[in-house]
Formats: structure tokens, C-alpha cells, sequence
């Protein structure tokens, strides 16, 4: 079993982070169920967030029986310290816990600091201080913030976009975090599902032993597909760095990561985590999944699109979401003609060959 040390925290897990987000999707009953086999098989980290709807609630549900045998990350977007330790105090609630392993601020557009007029990391001390929590890290999707809190010397952890899809940008975080004893941990190891081989996935975090990469776990089938790497760890071969490369070649230039910071500002409720990547998601997975009547009418709120640039201005990535949703849908629709002409051709077909058989038969009684 491969395990990493998160710097000076010394919590050392499975290789096998558990990405709690997707499980606010599922229902209660299979939730526990994931969790209770991810922990049976030897996982032993679960990152959540209070912004993720009920994804702590059911990890306390699920999991308070065997707290001490478990790390727990979870996340505050509070921007001032009083609904800093509201949020703290709900998220305990929810955990079934009276400790927080690794305590996160959640995406802040600045590195919260001693005397930032905001009273955030004071709070972080004092609920440190207070035994409520154990580790103090920060998650972000913006380079500067990020290098910042590094230098700043006042984080334990950094949770940060990290896969074979990243820049020289990004590897460089993880050799600062290295340098100065940080935990490391990798947020959309599979880019929000552009990744579809987590075999490929894994054996490239691998690479990296103060990496804890985050698998984002909803279907009992894909959390299967990480336990088997626990006793049988895949190894960074020639065919998987193939792979890798054609990967990086089709993936190149700007693309939605899918993060969903841009959503919350959105006038239209244009559902843009995945209707700016549509393209991709139509060519990287079951293309069906896409096309369904729930899908279609997703994609049609492009149209209430008023280009008001908040999407822009809150993307982490400094992407021209209006364009990308634009030229998505166009592609879209495009695919919709053709998949509506293929169903149409099937459809004359299967009538035709029903028709000659009914005439066959016919033709046999008389």
C-alpha cells in the first residue's frame, strides 16, 4: 500500500484521497455505502466542504463510528470571522466530530494573513488554539494566491488543480510545497472528468511522494477502480506516457476545468461548469450522456446569455467564458443535427428490414 506524508502536518494516508464533492448528488443510503467501503479498503482521507451541500453531513453519517481511524479536510468560504466560526461550527456539527484535521479556506481571492483587516487567520489560530482544529491549509485555483500562501509560511497544506494536464506553473508548486515541508494535496486529479483513464490518472501522481491526489468518487464503479491500485499500483510505462502525451496534445490551449466558481454570478443560471466544456465531454465520454432532452435544455439557457463578463471575472483561470459557452453551443448543435440524421437513418432502416421481413413471411404462408 503506497502512502504520503502531508509535510509538517505528519499525517501520513493512502495514496488514495476520497473527493467527497460528487456525493452530494447520491442519495443518503448510497453514500454510506461508498464511504463505508472506501474506509473498509484501507482509505483513510476525506476532503469535503460546507459549500458542498450535504457532503458532510453524510460523511458523519456514514463514518462517525470510526472517527480516530480517519483524516478529515473540509473547507470555509467565510470571508470575515464571524461566519468563520459559524461555519465551523456547523461543519462539526455535521461531521459527528469535535476536531477538524486540516481546516481549509476555501478559494479566497486574496492569502489570508495576521492583520488583513479580515480577523479570517486570527480565528484559524484561535480555533486551533482551542482544539477544534489541528492543521491549518488553504485550496485555490489561482497561481498567485497560491505561491503566496507558500511563501507566507503560515499554511500546513495546499489544495491546488493538479494532473498530467498541468503546466510547468503548477509543478513548480509542488517542489516549493516539497522544499518547505507543505502537504500537497491535488484537487481534480481527473480535470473534472476530461481525465477518463484513472489507471493513467494515478500511475502520474505516482510520481510524486508529497502528492495526495483527491479522486472525486460517485459511482461504486469508479471508487472500485482506485481500491484496485491500493495492492496493485499502476507504474508509469511507456503505453501510459503515450497516452499522457496524446492527451495533452488534444487538451491543449484554454478549457473549462469545470470548477463552478463562476456559477454562483451568473444572471442566467447558465449551468457553465459544463456547458463550456461541452465539446469535450461529448468527445471524452458516452456521447449519450450528453444528449438527453435535460442536457439540450441546459445548453439552450446559452441563449439567455446577457454577456455581463461576470463568469470572466471570477474565473480562477482568467478564461473568456462568454466565448467558450458561445462557440460550445454552436458545436452542440451541430452534433445534435448530426445525431438527429443518425437516428433518422436508423429508424428507416429498422422499418425497412422489419417491412422485408413481414413481406418474407408473407410471402411464406402463400
Amino acid at each position: 500500500m503506497v502512502k504520503v506524508t502531508l509535510g509538517s502536518t505528519g499525517i501520513t494516508v493512502n495514496k488514495n484521497g476520497f473527493g467527497a464533492l460528487p456525493i452530494q448528488r447520491i442519495s443518503s443510503e448510497a453514500s454510506a455505502h461508498l464511504l463505508r467501503k472506501a474506509y473498509e479498503a484501507g482509505i483513510d482521507f476525506y476532503d469535503t466542504a460546507r459549500f458542498y451541500t450535504d457532503s458532510e453531513e453524510k460523511i458523519g453519517e456514514a463514518l462517525s463510528d470510526v472517527r480516530d481511524n480517519i483524516y478529515i479536510a473540509t473547507k470555509t468560504a467565510a470571508q470575515n470571522s464571524e461566519d468563520f466560526w459559524k461555519d465551523l461550527a456547523t461543519s462539526l456539527n455535521n461531521l459527528k466530530t469535535d476536531y477538524i484535521d486540516i481546516y481549509q479556506f476555501h478559494n479566497p481571492s486574496f492569502c489570508p494573513k495576521p492583520g488583513d483587516g479580515t480577523g479570517l487567520y486570527e480565528a484559524m489560530l484561535e480555533a486551533k488554539a482551542q482544539g477544534k482544529i489541528r492543521h491549518i491549509g488553504i485550496t485555490n485555483h489561482r497561481l498567485n494566491v497560491a505561491m503566496e500562501a507558500l511563501e507566507s509560511g503560515l499554511y500546513e497544506t495546499l489544495q491546488f488543480p493538479f494532473n498530467y494536464l498541468a503546466t510547468e506553473k503548477e509543478h513548480k508548486l509542488v517542489e516549493v510545497c516539497r522544499e518547505k515541508n507543505i502537504g500537497f494535496i491535488a484537487m481534480k486529479a481527473l480535470s473534472g472528468g476530461l481525465i477518463t483513464n484513472s489507471k493513467v490518472a494515478y500511475a502520474y501522481q505516482a510520481q510524486y511522494d508529497n502528492v495526495l491526489p483527491i479522486w472525486g468518487v460517485q459511482r461504486e464503479t469508479e471508487l472500485d477502480e482506485f481500491i484496485s491500485y491500493i495492492d496493485n499500483p499502476p507504474v508509469l510505462d511507456e503505453e501510459i506516457k503515450a497516452v499522457i502525451e496524446n492527451d495533452k496534445k488534444e487538451l491543449a490551449g484554454n478549457f473549462c476545468r469545470g470548477c463552478g466558481y463562476c456559477m454562483p454570478t451568473c444572471p442566467a443560471h447558465i449551468e457553465i461548469n459544463n456547458c463550456a466544456r461541452m465539446s469535450l465531454l461529448l468527445r471524452r465520454s458516452p456521447s449519450e450522456l450528453q444528449l438527453t432532452k435535460e442536457v439540450q435544455a441546459k445548453m439552450k439557457k446559452i441563449e439567455d446569455c446577457i454577456h455581463c463578463g461576470a463568469c470572466s471575472a471570477h474565473c480562477p483561470y482568467g478564461l473568456d467564458t462568454p466565448k467558450l459557452l458561445e462557440d460550445n453551443y454552436k458545436d452542440y448543435k451541430e452534433v445534435l443535427v448530426q445525431h438527429s440524421l443518425m437516428e433518422r437513418t436508423l429508424r428507416i432502416c429498422w422499418q425497412e428490414s422489419h417491412y422485408n421481413k413481414s413481406k418474407r413471411r408473407r410471402k411464406r404462408r402463400t
